[in-house]
């Protein structure tokens, strides 16, 4: 099972409506997206580290989660600056770094970890059956809510039975090697699971049906929209749209 190292506590935002929470990280996150000055950016960046906080996270679980995405913002630290088309500023052993370069990756980096924080703080701070039951409710198509919720239930198992079948395949001597051999053994590999994830898939949904599945999914906890979730709510959406004006009309 993937792990929700996030999902419990006892936080404000964990017991907030999952309805109020998607919804305030769409708004930050397409905010965030679209800014274009760094200024503004930072205080995006701010405003998730404020959630962060408010959500009481672990600093070292959310700094894991993060390190992926910093290693691949090192690769654009590394290759903008030197291929940007401008005017370099900095000369140095035939390397010329150019400030827009360095400007754009500045603003690559801050919107991505703050779209990572938002996040982090309002979507992985519930339960994967809680965010279906918020993006059901937000009218998200029912067969997206259960591809969702079906996949996270059966990757780990379809894992399992990839790790059983490597396992059996170790067992009568083989050993990955760079050869034909090898890739057209791996492909029988890959096959196989295909097979026996489709059949499972189909056991699985015979025995939903034989439950009365009525194509619904439910949640043994109850949500209800406090005067807290809209003023959250409201309060993000202001904040997103006045940040926005602030920036097209160019007052900072």
């Amino acid at each position: 099972m993937i792990e929700e190292k996030f999902a419990f506590g006892t936080s404000v935002l964990h017991r907030m409506n999952p309805v109020a929470r998607i919804t305030a990280a769409l708004f930050l996150s397409v905010s965030t997206a679209l800014c274009d000055r760094l200024e503004f950016c930072m205080i995006y960046f701010l405003t998730a580290l404020i959630l962060v906080w408010l959500a009481k996270l672990d600093i070292k679980a959310v700094f894991g989660r993060v390190k992926p995405v910093a290693g691949f913002l090192a690769m654009i630290w590394v290759l903008i600056p030197l291929t940007f088309d401008a005017e370099p500023f900095v000369r140095l052993a035939g390397i010329h770094l150019s400030m827009p370069g360095i400007m754009l990756c500045a603003k690559i980096s801050v919107k991505s970890i703050t779209i990572l924080l938002v996040f982090i703080s309002l979507v992985a701070t519930m339960t994967v059956a809680t965010l279906g039951y918020g993006l059901q409710r937000l009218r998200v198509p029912d067969k997206m809510v259960f591809l969702l919720l079906m996949a996270y239930r059966y990757i780990a198992v379809i894992e399992s039975e990839y790790h059983r079948l490597r396992r059996a395949a170790s067992f009568r001597g083989f050993v990955a090697r760079t050869d034909l051999h090898s890739y057209r053994t791996i492909a029988y590999l890959a096959g196989m699971l295909f097979v026996r994830a489709s059949l499972r898939a189909n056991r699985v949904y015979q025995a939903m049906i034989c439950r009365g599945f009525l194509q619904k999914f439910h949640t043994l906890e109850r949500y209800r929209v406090s005067r807290l979730n809209l003023v959250f709510v409201l309060l993000v959406t202001f904040f997103c749209i006045f940040l926005t004006f602030m920036e097209r009309t160019g007052c900072l």
